[in-house]
C-alpha cells in the first residue's frame, strides 16, 4: 500500500488567510459604524465598537502571521511571485501571501499490494516486486520542487513514484528470471537505489535508501520454473545412475584383469616337477583315511604309479 503525506500546498489560500483578513476589515468596519451610530448616546455603542476594533486588529495581526514546523520549509507566493524560503519559526508576511509547505522529515513510498510494480526479466518472465523508498525534500531545493510540483503530494505522486517505477523495471530487464527473484536481489536492489538517488537528487530529493523487500515471480512463471526444477532433477537422477553403472564396469574390468593376470602368473610358474609335487603332496593326506595305495601322478596320460603308504610314510 502506498503510503504518502497529506497535501500542505493551500494551508493559506483562499481559505485560511484571506477570510481572517476579511473577518478583520469587517470588523473593523464594524468599530467605525458603531462609533458613527453611538455618537451622543448610551456607552454600550462605545464598548461595542472598542471590542470590535480590538477583534478587528487581532484578527489582522493573525492573518500576517505564519508559523512554519520544525521539519519543514515554506515557499512564499504573493500574487504569482515566489519569495525566500522561510524556515521553522514565525514570520510575518502579506495577508495575501500563499506559503506552500514541504516536509522534510524522510517519507515512506510503499509500492506493494495493488501499487505493486509488474516487472519483466530478460527472458520475458512476469515477476511482482515489492518495493520501499525513503525519500524527503531538501530544504534548499523547496522552490524548485514548488516550481516541478507546486505540493508536497504532488511530488511523490509526479516525480518520485513515476521515475521509481521506471527504473525498477529497466533494472529488472536486465537480469533474468532466476536472478531476479533469487540469486542477484541484493544486486538489483543495490542497482535500483543508486540509480533512483541519481535520478532524483538534481531535483531536491533526498533517496535516504530503497529497500527491495519481496520479489515474487506470476503463477505462469512459478509453473515454467516448477518444470525445469523437476526436469533437473531427472537429470541428475539419471546422470547419478550413469555414473554409478560405469563404475561398477570399471570395478568388474579391473577385477577381471587381476584374475587374468594372476592365472597367467600361476600358469608361467607351475612347471610338471611343481604339479608332480603337489600331486604327492594331495595324496599323502589323502592316505591319511585309506593308508594304501596307488595313484597315477604325472604330466603325461599314462602318469607314474605311485604306492602311497601312511603307515610308512
Amino acid at each position: 500500500m502506498r503510503r504518502g503525506r497529506a497535501p500542505r500546498g493551500a494551508d493559506t489560500f483562499p481559505e485560511g488567510d484571506i477570510p481572517v483578513f476579511t473577518l478583520s476589515i469587517l470588523l473593523l468596519i464594524a468599530a467605525l459604524v458603531l462609533v458613527l451610530v453611538g455618537r451622543g448616546r448610551a456607552g454600550h455603542w462605545k464598548l461595542g465598537a472598542a471590542l470590535s476594533a480590538v477583534a478587528g486588529v487581532i484578527a489582522g495581526t493573525f492573518a500576517c502571521i505564519h508559523v512554519v514546523s520544525a521539519y519543514e520549509v515554506g515557499v512564499p507566493v504573493t500574487f504569482g511571485r515566489i519569495g525566500t524560503p522561510l524556515i521553522s519559526g514565525i514570520h510575518f508576511k502579506s495577508p495575501f501571501t500563499d506559503v506552500t509547505s514541504f516536509s522534510t522529515r524522510p517519507v515512506d513510498l510503499d509500492l506493494n499490494g495493488k501499487d505493486v510494480v509488474e516487472v519483466r526479466s530478460s527472458q520475458g518472465g512476469v515477476l511482482y516486486a515489492d518495493v520501499t523508498i525513503k525519500w524527503a525534500v531538501a530544504p534548499t531545493k523547496a522552490v524548485a520542487l514548488y516550481r516541478l510540483a507546486g505540493s508536497e503530494e504532488a511530488v511523490q505522486e509526479r516525480l518520485v513514484l513515476p521515475d521509481s517505477r521506471e527504473i525498477i523495471r529497466n533494472v529488472f530487464a536486465k537480469h533474468t528470471s532466476e536472478e531476479g527473484y533469487a540469486s542477484a536481489r541484493e544486486q538489483i536492489s543495490s542497482q535500483i537505489a543508486d540509480l533512483v538517488k541519481e535520478r532524483l537528487a538534481p531535483r531536491g530529493i533526498d533517496v535516504t535508501s530503497v529497500n527491495l523487500r519481496n520479489v515474487r515471480p506470476s503463477e505462469k512463471l512459478q509453473d515454467q520454473i516448477d518444470k525445469k526444477i523437476q526436469q533437473e532433477q531427472a537429470t541428475e537422477r539419471a546422470t547419478e545412475a550413469a555414473r554409478t553403472a560405469t563404475a561398477e564396469a570399471e570395478r568388474k574390468r579391473i577385477e577381471a584383469e587381476g584374475i587374468a593376470r594372476a592365472n597367467k602368473i600361476i600358469g608361467r610358474s607351475l612347471s610338471d616337477n611343481v604339479l608332480y609335487n603337489q600331486c604327492l603332496e594331495a595324496y599323502k593326506e589323502a592316505a591319511k583315511a585309506h593308508p594304501v595305495y596307488a595313484v597315477p601322478c604325472g604330466t603325461d596320460s599314462g602318469g607314474t604309479p605311485v604306492i602311497v603308504d601312511s603307515g610308512k610314510n
